[in-house]
């Protein structure tokens, strides 16, 4: 069974397949994602690696959690689930962010 893991203090610059290569010398790499912004898109500096087995995923927290990785330090731990936020509902009718009402000239 596979293990998600959370990786967190990623460079902006650092890949992929660095992190997949870096996490293969653990084991084996199922899937290495990094999280992109929508709005600027660039890495928000974390993503999540997914190890083929628990021993795997164990080993890959006390190889690299501290280790620097493009000049930063690595924050590895076991994923949480996902928690649950309110839907945001952008149509029910609410106030703008525009201010308006008179000109300020």
């Amino acid at each position: 069974m596979a293990k998600k893991l959370y990786v967190g203090g990623l460079s902006y610059d650092t890949t992929e397949d660095a992190v997949k290569e870096l996490f293969s010398q653990a084991g084996t790499v199922e899937t290495a994602t990094i999280i992109i912004d929508r709005m600027s898109n660039r890495s928000k500096g974390f993503g999540f690696v997914e190890m083929s087995s628990d021993e795997e995923a164990e080993k890959a927290i006390k190889m690299f959690n501290g280790k620097e990785l493009d000049g930063r330090n690595l924050i590895v731990n076991e994923a949480r689930p996902m928690e649950s936020r309110p839907k945001r509902d952008f149509d029910r009718g609410g106030r703008g962010g525009f201010g308006g009402g008179r000109n300020r000239y």
